[in-house]
Order: structure tokens, then sequence, then C-alpha cells
């Protein structure tokens, strides 16, 4: 009967360890399919499905998510968590520019994204938020040469043609 008994139970940790596998790889998915509808614009659909996704990446668009929906609080404590994690994770340093941007705490935005650039010179999009703080701050020549390097890193990005109009409008 204890032999029935040790099958029963190695068959039901193998049968929970097999189940716990395929809800990871089913959250998993889910981080993917968020990151998607983030990236088709779908940001009211992407929350939910990255809310219950685990890991930075998911975290990092979720912050993203939630700053594109103007729920900057809460995509800061987002992105922090994220940052946490993966100091110069790119969707997370650029979601937490747009969030403190967004809020208004401009000097912090310049101190955390000059943080991020030190550790990784090449993060586009702190280059941009840093020049909204410091545009919105009306440090004009601090702008010039973030949005300059913006342009160098992304000139493909969307927000590129506005910027590049924006700096021969200077000259």
């Amino acid at each position: 009967m204890d032999g029935q008994k040790g099958v029963g139970m190695k068959r039901a940790l193998v049968i929970s360890g097999l189940v716990a596998l395929a809800a990871v790889g089913l959250r998993a998915q889910d981080a993917a399919q968020g990151i998607a509808l983030y990236n088709e614009g779908k940001y009211a659909e992407a929350e939910p499905v990255l809310r219950a996704a685990p890991g930075v990446e998911a975290k990092a668009y979720l912050a993203a998510t939630l700053a594109r929906l103007k729920k900057h609080d809460e995509a800061e404590a987002q992105a922090k968590a994220a940052l946490a994690e993966n100091a110069t994770h790119p969707v997370a340093v650029a979601a937490l520019g747009e969030s403190l941007v967004g809020q208004q705490k401009l000097d912090e935005a310049v101190e955390r994204l000059s943080a991020a650039l030190q550790a990784q010179a090449d993060l586009a999009y702190a280059y941009y938020w840093r020049g909204q703080a410091y545009q919105l701050k009306k440090q004009i020549a601090r702008m010039v040469e973030d949005y300059q390097n913006f342009v160098k890193l992304a000139p493909e990005a969307p927000e590129a043609p506005a910027i590049k109009v924006l700096l021969a409008g200077l000259r």
C-alpha cells in the first residue's frame, strides 16, 4: 500500500509541476500579447494583459502603456519597479521619463534620465524625455543638445520629424 501512495504522490507532483510550467508559459504569452497590443497602439487592451504577465519586460511595457493612457502616477511606479530589476531597460526609462514629465516633475526627470544615460549612453528616449523636461524648464541649449542626440540615435522614430523641424527653426 505504501508503494502505491509513493507512486501516487510522485504522479501528483509531476502533474502539479506540469500545470505550473503551463501557467508560466501562458503568462509569458500574456506578456508577448500585451506588448503586441501596445505596439499596435491598443493601450486600453494591453493594460490588463500586461498586469497579469510576469517579468521585467511586462512591467516596463505596462509602465509605457499607463503613461500613454495618462495614468502617470501609476506609470511612474511601474517604471521604477522595472528599473529596479534592470536599470537601463529602454522601455522603462522612456516610460519613467514620460510619466515624470507628464506630472511636471521636471527636476526628477532630468536627474533620473541623466543617471540612466550615464549608465548607458544610447538610450534614445532618455534624451527625448530629458529634452522635453529641459524645454519645459526653458533650458533651450540643453534641450537642443538632447534633441540632437535623440535624432541621431532614432532618426526613424515617430517623433523625429517634429524634433527636426523644431531644431531647424532654432537655427
